[in-house]
């Protein structure tokens, strides 16, 4: 029994590590960004840059909300959502930007 264990929980274990890197992807393109707590009904305690790509909303690395103006203005990034061009990566459930710039609509 100990013999089949063994393998079994390295197989486990491998497997779930392949899936951690599979959820990897590079986006390029023009997205919503918005305050991921004010608008997107995100968790969390602070407002924070997010963008919705296809329908599923991410917390932003590599920018932040204060970058693009007071985001309590009136339009401000908490108080309305914007379209945002954007280049980089998801990993791991959040945003990794190398551009993030806000559409001047």
């Amino acid at each position: 029994m100990k013999q089949l264990v063994l393998p079994l929980i390295l197989i486990l274990l491998l497997c779930s590590c392949a899936s951690l890197k599979m959820d990897k992807r590079f986006i390029d393109g023009v997205y919503e960004a918005s305050c991921g707590l004010c608008n997107f009904d995100m968790t969390g305690d602070d407002c924070e840059l997010a963008i919705r790509i296809e329908g599923k909303e991410y917390y932003v690395e590599g920018s932040t909300i204060d970058e693009h103006g007071n985001a309590h203005a009136e339009d401000g990034l908490c108080n309305t959502t914007r379209k945002a061009r954007v280049r980089g990566t998801v990993k791991y459930a959040t945003f990794f930007a190398t551009s993030f710039e806000l559409i001047q609509e």
